[in-house]
């Protein structure tokens, strides 16, 4: 389909066609929401886990709209592709969308099992059960970042099991693995070397990091785990890290 898309937009790639889009051509921008109906349906169903209809469903509406979103807010600098960036945003809004009907629905059954009587006798049974709903919702989002994130190391040829063997086991060669990950995001040919080429540029980080090439090569894999939740926007991954202290 994307090669159909570009043959007949001119060779134009999709991330130039979203730049035409974002300077005002409503002409691209339609043609890009029109098109792109599949890929927005099926980033809504696996959300929704089920079949979703663009003609009846409203969440294809809310992803549609989240469509827009990241076309007008899509940046190339960032190194992502636009359509993993467009999947990360449509999801995150479709979830937003259900939680948001399903916590109104939460408050509206609570409403109704409870007499205004009971509802003022009982502020503290209701505010826990909306505090449990709120957890919920935060290992919803893990749970989706975690599974978007899996799916991006797949592309660095990585996985969790992997990642489990060879991460360093002292605090201290974490911490330092870490170090040298932000000096990789933070370097703008740094940054793009690895985007492109999937892999550490070795020679010149040994010349950027007070860090021999032998470590760096026994913590490659490690580091490029923490440069991809660095540069992908994982919320809770990232707290993660500043959480462990690193």
């Amino acid at each position: 389909m994307i090669r159909r898309l570009l043959h007949n937009k001119g060779e134009q790639s999709l991330e130039e066609q979203v730049e035409l889009a974002k300077s005002g051509n409503e002409q691209v921008l339609n043609d890009l929401l029109k098109n792109y109906q599949p890929f927005i349906a099926k980033s809504v169903s696996e959300v929704c886990k089920r079949y979703i209809d663009p003609s009846k469903d409203d969440e294809f509406s809310i992803g549609l709209m989240a469509f827009h979103e990241a076309i007008q807010s899509y940046s190339r600098e960032k190194g992502s592709s636009f359509l993993s960036f467009a999947k990360l945003v449509v999801k995150r809004k479709t979830i937003d969308y259900i939680r948001y009907e399903q916590r109104n629905l939460a408050v509206a059954t609570l409403d109704q099992d409870c007499d205004e009587e009971e509802k003022s006798e009982n502020p503290q049974e209701v505010r826990a059960a909306l505090d449990r709903y709120d957890i919920e919702t935060v290992n919803w989002y893990r749970r989706i970042e975690i599974q978007e994130y899996s799916e991006q190391l797949k592309t660095y040829n990585l996985s969790f099991d992997e990642l489990t063997k060879v991460s360093p086991k002292h605090r201290d060669a974490r911490e330092s693995a870490v170090k040298v990950a932000r000096t990789i995001y933070n370097d703008e040919y740094c940054r793009s070397f690895v985007l492109q080429k999937r892999k550490l540029p070795m020679k010149l980080l040994a010349e950027k990091v007070d860090v021999s090439k032998k470590t760096l090569e026994r913590n490659r894999k490690f580091i490029l785990a923490i440069f991809i939740i660095l540069h992908e926007d994982y919320v809770y991954l990232k707290d993660y890290i500043r959480e462990v202290g690193l």
